[in-house]
């Protein structure tokens, strides 16, 4: 669904906050380390209570911090050695967006894909809201050309 012009113009015309801009980079410094140890616990740490994790082109949702613990369980499970090697990153009052590598072994079903038990590599490109009001992020939204199984 697309986002109102109004939103989109009010996105644009936010002030920079040097002190907020640190925080929000922090913030997902903390997430992405929270990452890497697979703390779920660390992950929900960053997000607001109603983040949103959204995957497209799939557009498969989840939501909470119930369903933000459910899209990391789930794809931690279907890619154990799951690793996301950053190629760009950009920090402003809006949030952050993220380009990654992603390398991992689908060991298990990932939406809907069945294990192929193949070590695959992906682009993906994630964007994480920020909420001003929670000081945490919204959720992401990852962009992402991961090759669906043949099955």
């Amino acid at each position: 669904m697309p986002v109102p012009k109004a939103e989109v113009l009010e996105l644009l015309r936010m002030e920079v906050d040097p002190a907020e801009a640190d925080e929000i980079r922090e913030l997902w410094k903390a997430h992405s380390k929270a990452e890497d140890a697979r703390s779920i616990e660390g992950l929900l740490a960053t997000l607001s209570e109603d983040c949103v994790y959204t995957v497209y082109p799939e557009d498969v949702s989840w939501h909470g911090h119930e369903g933000a613990a459910r899209f990391y369980t789930e794809l931690l499970t279907a890619f154990p050695d799951i690793v996301f090697e950053l190629q760009n990153i950009v920090i402003g009052p809006q949030g952050v967006v993220e380009e990654a590598i992603v390398t991992g072994t689908h060991k298990a079903r990932w939406l809907e894909n069945e294990p192929t038990g193949e070590t695959m590599t992906w682009r993906n490109a994630i964007f994480f809201p920020w909420d001003r009001e929670a000081r945490r992020f919204k959720g992401e939204r990852v962009y992402t050309d991961l090759p669906r199984s043949s099955s």
